[in-house]
């Protein structure tokens, strides 16, 4: 236990936090609610007496400043409400989320079909002052402008009524998925029998002891955490249970299991409010309409891309799975099934590279992984991260600052570790954007938040190489929003970037994981302290190219699928749905599916996040990040002039420049797919 007390030790020497934070230790459910229900009144109020554009430019600007206030004060209550539905969901904040959203739903649709601010901006863009105003607060003058004929300014009588309705339903309806996906996800548990934990580590074995602990049992237990469902999958030998887990997984919250989480009523209604949304709007697709906001010119361009893409991945993907295959057989398996995959996958690996993911992860504590993040992030941006003391949520989470030259330049939480009661995945969002305000300029705070193995006794949580990755890129996102040095909230940090390059930033990170000289800073063996030895380091990197093809296909699946899912008209029925992805599969995927598997069910990215006819968001930008990150191969990937360019052409800016012309602001060029089919392993280029 000497571990623990020294981290409480450090813990009780931390200074407190410099930037106004959220009091997690007060904060009631009942005040959350009246400061929001304060904050949309308040907004409202505003919009019943904006009756006419007023008479001078000062006025005008001085509504458009209001309009940011209002924002700037109901997205920092709302967003602590939403962040704590997320990671500490339970009956009362549930109860008290899903009450507000028809409210909150009303007012931001009222706000975008108000015709008086709508032409109060417009007439602020065509005046003769529009040239003086800085570029991002002409640019966020742009996108309002835009943004308002996407939510219906333009439709009168009936059409604006359907239109409100459909808006309302929709949050609804998101939040249902949602919380389906979560309830589903929990009500499952099995309880494990020695001889069911043959082939797991006993890393593995502790962890499941701990979630069979956490429902009250005296034995080790599976659930469908991912920690636990990827330590079955990668290791148990028993066969039997694999394809338990995977159907369990792969059916959750569809018809196939309890009627209450049944996803399928409300993915049919979410497609077809958003095809009715899509055509009061005029647009002949709810695909048409999603792209209308984003870097990506049309729908045919976004598809070919993707089949492009395809095509590169095929070959490689069709010869991994031609190994894994002959890798099963000598096991006697002739029909290699998805819940083999993962399981021969890291016998492949080993045998191809002599690495497996629980060789590397006594290498990973997560104190060492922060510790090498931070270290890498102040070389190449010249900033450093302090800890400070905070009130959080749970006792996971923890609150650090960003200072550079003894100035504070914003705020950021970590919540990394998977638990009962918290959404899965991995996201960041924002706290807090940064503005100038009444009482001067408001620096940016944000929440990270992750699903990683947690720690197990009294030891420091040890992170595979996957889950570094997906740290790197969280932190990615959280720079971005940060590092802005755009003062005008429509616009700062992530605010007002094309969603297709908001990605950019984020899986640009990931690249710093698979370099020598940062693995040396992120490694340690959790005791005898040595780095990463030589023979494991080369064979991590020797095996970065494991399975890309098959990986960049399962992507393309999923983008592909989102796309023909909603520029299909009428919208689908759940039949036509899984005719959709039983096509695209049938066409592009080289490993097995079920026929059972209900992957639609679960899929919250685009039925209850932001990335609906956006999915191929991931792909796109990752030509971004890879054509980013060869000029640092180029020019050192620890040049200091290249990282503060990085920073002043893309983190800084938020949405104050067009994604494109940041991006040729740091490259000097149009981007190129090449470095992104070498970072695959598919070409030879140096």
């Amino acid at each position: 236990m000497s571990n623990l007390k020294d981290k409480l030790a450090e813990a009780m020497t931390l200074e407190k936090a410099t930037l106004p934070v959220p009091q997690f230790d007060q904060i009631t459910l009942d005040q959350l609610k009246a400061q929001i229900e304060q904050a949309i009144q308040q907004g409202q109020t505003f919009l019943k007496q904006l009756a006419a554009v007023p008479d001078t430019i000062q006025a005008q600007l001085s509504v458009l400043a209001q309009v940011d206030l209002l924002e700037n004060n109901l997205s920092e209550s709302w967003g602590v409400l939403s962040h704590l539905n997320a990671v500490m969901n339970n009956t009362e904040t549930r109860e008290v989320y899903q009450s507000l959203l028809p409210a909150l739903s009303k007012y931001y649709t009222e706000l975008g079909q108000h015709t008086a601010l709508y032409q109060t901006y417009q007439q602020v863009q065509d005046s003769d002052a529009f040239a003086a105003l800085p570029a991002a607060q002409q640019s966020a003058i742009k996108l309002a402008l835009r943004d308002f004929k996407l939510s219906g300014v333009a439709l009168e009588g009936e059409a604006k009524k359907r239109y409100a309705e459909i808006s309302a339903r929709l949050s609804q309806l998101s939040s249902d998925f949602s919380n389906h996906v979560l309830d589903a996800t929990q009500a499952y548990c099995k309880p494990l029998a020695d001889a069911q934990l043959k082939g797991l580590p006993q890393s593995s074995i502790a962890l499941l002891q701990q979630y069979g602990q956490q429902r009250g049992l005296q034995q080790p237990a599976a659930t469908l955490d991912i920690p636990s469902y990827m330590a079955i999958m990668t290791y148990a030998a028993d066969r039997g249970l694999r394809e338990e887990l995977y159907r369990a997984y792969t059916t959750r919250a569809s018809e196939q299991g309890n009627p209450e989480f049944d996803n399928t009523p409300v993915m049919e209604e979410i497609l077809s409010l958003r095809q009715e949304m899509a055509q009061l709007l005029g647009f002949g697709s709810y695909a048409e309409f999603s792209l209308a906001s984003k870097m990506a010119p049309d729908v045919a361009t976004v598809h070919q891309f993707l089949i492009d893409l395809a095509e590169h991945a095929r070959k490689p993907a069709e010869q991994e799975i031609a190994e894994l295959k002959a890798m099963a057989a000598e096991d006697g398996i002739a029909d290699l099934q998805p819940w083999d995959t993962g399981y021969y996958s890291e016998k492949l690996k080993m045998r191809q590279f002599n690495l497996s993911q629980e060789a590397l992860k006594p290498y990973f504590p997560a104190p060492k992984i922060l510790q090498g993040l931070f270290s890498i992030v102040s070389r190449l941006y010249g900033i450093n991260i302090v800890e400070r003391e905070a009130p959080v949520w749970h006792p996971d989470a923890r609150y650090f600052e960003l200072e550079e030259q003894g100035s504070v330049l914003g705020g950021f939480y970590f919540d990394l570790y998977a638990r009962s009661g918290k959404r899965g995945g991995a996201w960041m969002s924002g706290f807090r954007s940064r503005m100038q305000t009444g009482n001067g300029l408001q620096k940016p705070i944000c929440y990270m938040v992750c699903n990683f193995t947690p720690p197990v006794g009294d030891q420091p949580a040890l992170l595979t190489h996957d889950e570094v990755n997906t740290l790197f890129h969280e932190f990615g996102h959280g720079l971005h929003h940060m590092l802005t040095e755009v003062d005008n909230i429509a616009v700062a940090g992530t605010h007002g970037v094309a969603w297709d390059a908001v990605e950019l930033p984020s899986q640009f990170m990931e690249f710093w994981t698979w370099d020598k000289e940062s693995l040396d800073l992120l490694s340690e063996h959790i005791e005898s302290r040595q780095a990463l030895p030589q023979e494991l380091l080369a064979a991590l990197l020797d095996a970065r190219f494991f399975q890309s093809g098959m990986q960049t296909l399962r992507q393309i699946e999923f983008a592909l699928f989102d796309l023909n899912i909603h520029k299909q008209t009428p919208a689908l029925n759940a039949a036509q749905i899984q005719a959709v992805l039983d096509e695209i599969r049938a066409k592009y995927a080289v490993a097995p599916a079920a026929s059972y598997n209900r992957f639609q069910h679960g899929f919250s990215h685009i039925f209850a996040g932001g990335y609906a006819a956006g999915y191929y968001s991931y792909k796109w930008a990752e030509v971004l990040a890879s054509d980013a990150f060869d000029r640092f191969e180029n020019e050192g990937i620890f040049n200091t002039q290249t990282g503060q360019e990085f920073r002043r052409f893309i983190l800084a800016v938020g949405g104050k420049d067009a994604a494109l012309d940041a991006f040729v602001n740091f490259r000097g060029r149009e981007p190129k797919i090449d470095a992104l089919l070498r970072h695959q392993g598919w070409t030879n280029a140096s």
